[in-house]
């Protein structure tokens, strides 16, 4: 019997591939109940064990790399935080002039996110909203910056997911994904980067070459700057795409 992908959405239609939305859908669960708190207190600088410090201490580090890659300013531009969390990234650009639209699948941590973004945010401003990243409500914009947010999806939905908001972006994606190393991929395989009693959806580990090669399909887009950071147990690779065309 034949088998037929999912149909490519329209540029005003979402995307809802089901092992997308299955995924998607998890990751809402879980960082709104299970790890809600966890993730609170790692974004925070309340005390945390000597593996989440190691977390907090690489997730800073890749978030002021990425902001590195952003103008300088960013003053009446459009700027998409996909996956927010709770929300340093999308507060650090407001303050840099950007008009932030900030999302994220768990309304729980938008609503942190919320409840910290009541001090100066420079010329720029921020539009909090849980959903789907790749709703095409949110509009257009200039950059899209995809911190850590994509790491739980399979190569396939991330390169459509990447692919979807090249649609509607103007200028450069940032985006994370986790590295495929012979440690990263022991160390997911046993499960043993948080307490199994918080522990998060699996994280796929992406061969750098083999996703280098997907991303050959988004016509008019050429990769730019790469980085990769370790933090004890954070590891990630930071990689920009740029608007050639």
């Amino acid at each position: 019997m034949a088998t037929h992908a999912p149909e490519r959405p329209g540029l005003n239609a979402p995307y809802t591939a089901p092992r997308y939305v299955e995924r998607r859908e998890a990751l809402a669960t879980y960082f709104d109940s299970t790890a809600k708190q966890a993730w609170i207190d790692l974004t925070s600088d309340a005390k945390v064990s000597g593996i989440r410090a190691t977390v907090r201490a690489g997730r800073e580090q890749m978030r002021r790399t990425l902001v590195s890659w952003l103008p300088r300013d960013l003053r009446r531009t459009r700027l998409l935080d996909a996956g927010c969390g709770t929300g340093a990234l999308a507060i650090e650009a407001a303050c840099l002039g950007a008009d932030v639209t900030a999302v994220d699948v768990a309304g729980g941590l938008v609503e942190v996110a919320k409840s910290r973004a009541t001090g100066f945010c420079g010329h720029g401003k921020v539009r909090w909203k849980a959903g789907d990243m790749l709703d095409p409500e949110h509009g257009g914009f200039a950059h899209v910056v995809a911190m850590d947010s994509l790491i739980h999806y399979s190569p396939d939905n991330l390169v459509d997911a990447l692919e979807e908001l090249s649609t509607r972006t103007t200028g450069s994606i940032l985006f994370t994904f986790a590295p495929h190393t012979p440690l990263l991929g022991a160390m997911h395989s046993v499960g043993k980067v948080f307490p199994k009693s918080d522990r998060s959806p699996a994280i796929v580990p992406v061969a750098e070459d083999d996703l280098c090669a997907r991303l050959a399909r988004l016509d008019g887009w050429s990769i730019g700057r790469t980085e990769r950071i370790s933090s004890g147990f954070y590891k990630s690779q930071a990689l920009e795409l740029v608007k050639t065309g």
